[in-house]
């Protein structure tokens, strides 16, 4: 790709450029000795706030015997207890917002399949706060004032569309707000339109990149330079899958609605060594998921989140069930970086016995030649056994000869390299349902 991320021809490398010092803000010029002062000022101020102002806050906070006051330095905080998901659905619909309704500019909800939904809310400091650390993502990715920024996320309640929307405007960008579906139309927009970015689930783009072959369009030969792919964990072999099909850098976002959604932390175009965590507005931390002690940098285990400058609704040690490590800051020294999350808590399947992520499969599955990246995997009881279907689509030039092959291939990875038996089904192209937001990989019918 061309180091000149706008240039519209000529021939393409995958190096990408930080953005030019006058393009960095203020958050991005902090040493890692202002950070931390900053980040200690702010999370005495975001505990007292939520003390003050959230009944359940007071309460947890009671209930372990701490005070905003007890937390003197950073290292205090692994004193504070845990917040879950299933504490904001308890207080559904407004039990968490510590502002007066007055000042909420803006709500949004997670979709609630599978309960009630986690409602979050913004002050217009919140939304002001969110385009910019979106916008900051969007410069680390490659894109720059003037780029125009096909968004393909869903827009509505969910957090992806206008989170990604207001943040490519702060950048001095020019939105299609696309949102999901009507695939066709979105091919031909890319087409008609030539945006240089494209922010939408790494799913997602699959099956447009499916569309512009079967429309006869060389992904390849589209003006887009970079893909900003979030909402849904997804691997390097994903990443070299989408960049050799559409010759484009594959960068990860990072985000969760009930800690702000998309801009909580960003892949760098210029080293893709997983996301600088923004530490400005949003403090990490990796615990151990059994033990819930802090785990040091390096090691692998659920993510945690402080937020440190939401007004409406704060979170204390937010538990995502995202499992990552926390590595040190490379392309932003002062912020630290987590690993591309691959796998969640409760994604895990535990198959007889073994444990199994879905990324562990999709590795396997993008390593196979004759078969496409869809797949689906589908859990049942035969007897007293789990047992475990794969099934996966066919590239459109697959012989049924070469299906097989892939089939018994598969098999044998995921037994080699994960350790348990599965049986594969290679099947048609266009086969399984498509997903205009986040793909369902795994179909569970044990307690049917």
């Amino acid at each position: 790709m061309s180091s000149d991320l706008t240039a519209a021809a000529g021939p393409r490398r995958r190096v990408g450029e930080a953005p030019p010092p006058e393009l960095l803000d203020d958050g991005e010029r902090l040493s890692s000795n202002e950070l931390a002062r900053l980040q200690l000022t702010r999370l005495q101020a975001t505990l007292r706030h939520a003390y003050d102002h959230v009944e359940m806050y007071r309460r947890k906070f009671d209930a372990a015997g701490v005070t905003p006051e007890d937390c003197r330095t950073l290292a205090d905080l692994a004193r504070f207890p845990f917040t879950t998901k299933a504490d904001l659905r308890e207080h559904y619909p407004f039990g968490t917002f510590a502002v007066p309704m007055a000042e909420v500019r803006r709500i949004h909800a997670s979709s609630g399949t599978t309960g009630r939904p986690t409602v979050v809310g913004y002050t217009e400091r919140d939304l002001s706060v969110w385009a910019d650390v979106v916008a900051r993502s969007i410069r680390a990715a490659g894109g720059r004032p003037g780029h125009k920024v096909h968004i393909a996320y869903g827009y509505g309640l969910f957090t992806g569309g206008l989170g990604a929307h207001y943040g490519a405007e702060r950048a001095g960008c020019t939105v299609i707000p696309a949102s999901g579906g009507m695939t066709a139309r979105q091919v031909q927009l890319i087409s008609d339109l030539q945006p240089e970015i494209i922010m939408v689930t790494p799913s997602y783009m699959l099956t447009l990149l499916d569309e512009f072959e079967r429309q006869g369009v060389d992904p390849c030969g589209t003006s887009l330079r970079v893909g900003i792919f979030g909402a849904e964990p997804w691997t390097e072999e994903m990443r070299r899958e989408l960049e050799e099909r559409l010759d484009l850098h594959a960068v990860d976002i990072y985000g969760l609605s009930e800690v702000m959604g998309p801009g909580v932390a960003q892949e760098c175009v210029e080293t893709k060594d997983g996301l600088h965590v923004w530490e400005d507005h949003f403090y990490p931390e990796v615990v151990d998921p059994i033990t819930d002690e802090v785990m040091p940098a390096g090691q692998s285990g659920e993510l945690v989140f402080t937020s440190l400058t939401k007004e409406a609704v704060p979170v204390i040690r937010y538990r995502t069930r995202d499992l990552t490590r926390l590595l040190p800051g490379t392309a932003r020294p002062a912020f630290r970086r987590i690993e591309k999350i691959t796998g969640r808590c409760d994604d895990m399947i535990i198959l007889r016995g073994v444990n199994v992520f879905p990324s562990q499969i999709e590795e396997i599955v993008l390593t196979t030649p004759g078969v496409a990246p869809h797949f689906q995997v589908e859990l049942s009881r035969r007897g007293r056994m789990d047992h475990m279907t794969l099934r996966v689509e066919a590239r459109p030039d697959t012989a049924p000869l070469l299906r097989a092959t892939a089939a018994t291939a598969i098999a044998q990875a995921v037994k080699d390299g994960v350790g348990v038996t599965v049986e594969v089904t290679v099947v048609d192209p266009g086969t399984l349902e498509r997903s205009m937001g986040k793909i369902r990989r795994v179909v569970d019918r044990r307690t049917a």
